[in-house]
């Protein structure tokens, strides 16, 4: 009887030595790991057991590098960079392509964590990549050749617009341009303010310039960039998720 407990004693003290070792192990695995975020600086401790650092920096990249415009280019909003665009369009269509290509080694060679919720972001965001890029190179032809958005690859999502920047009628373009500011308008503090502009240069000897400029840099831009873009709701889940990702995060926020 003695021996028994003796042996049921020692099997409880060795139960206690084993699970006082289970806690200890499981916190070596949590690796610190930080992030900068819009205005915050994130320090979180993640499962080393379930995720690679090389993992969580692809995922970081996708939401806080490769979310938003990727390009770098010159908005086309006056005549004198209508006139640049136009005279130096290889030079801009060369530093557009140079960009993509040194982008795209780096975005293609991300590795994330293989959950469907983060490979779903990664496709995504290569298909916005994508997008982007192609839709830079028209505008950037567009505003030599408006003709040549007849092969858009936004043509079935944008057609109104592009019917009237490539239509000869170019009575068709003012019509379309004019509806389209005078939308625009009603979102304005001054509505009036925006027709009065828009009046004087419809007035204006370079009017068809002008048209090309809103329509291709304004109404075309905006309907087939809207039609790529994630949707603030599930970037707003995505940034969440990300988180959650870390099993203890502290952050250091500046009061915006």
């Amino acid at each position: 009887m003695r021996m028994e407990k003796m042996m049921i004693g020692l099997y409880l003290a060795l139960s206690v030595t084993v699970l006082g070792q289970k806690s200890p192990a499981k916190n070596t695995n949590l690796t610190p790991y930080s992030y900068q975020t819009f205005n915050c600086d994130n320090k979180g401790y993640f499962d080393a057991s379930k995720y690679e650092k090389e993992e969580i920096d692809g995922v970081n990249k996708l939401l806080y590098k490769f979310n938003g415009v990727h390009f770098d280019t010159n908005p086309i909003f006056k005549l004198s960079s209508l006139e640049d665009v136009r005279n130096n369009k290889d030079l801009h269509l060369e530093n557009l392509e140079r960009q993509y290509q040194e982008k795209k080694k780096e975005l293609y060679s991300l590795k994330v964590i293989d959950l469907p919720v983060w490979k779903k972001l990664y496709e995504n965001a290569i298909q916005t990549f994508e997008n982007e890029y192609e839709l830079n190179k028209e505008e950037i032809i567009a505003f030599s050749d408006p003709s040549s958005l007849k092969n858009s690859k936004f043509y079935s999502t944008c057609r109104e617009s592009i019917d009237a920047i490539s239509s000869p009628d170019k009575d068709k373009m003012f019509a379309s341009w004019k509806a389209y500011t005078e939308l625009k308008s009603k979102n304005n503090a001054d509505p009036q303010g925006v027709m009065n502009r828009f009046n004087t240069k419809l007035n204006d000897p370079q009017k068809e310039d002008y048209a090309l400029i809103d329509m291709i840099g304004l109404s075309f831009h905006n309907c087939a960039n809207s039609s790529f873009r994630q949707k603030p709701e599930e970037e707003a889940t995505a940034y969440k998720d990300f988180d959650k990702i870390f099993m203890k995060l502290k952050k250091n926020c500046d009061m915006p």
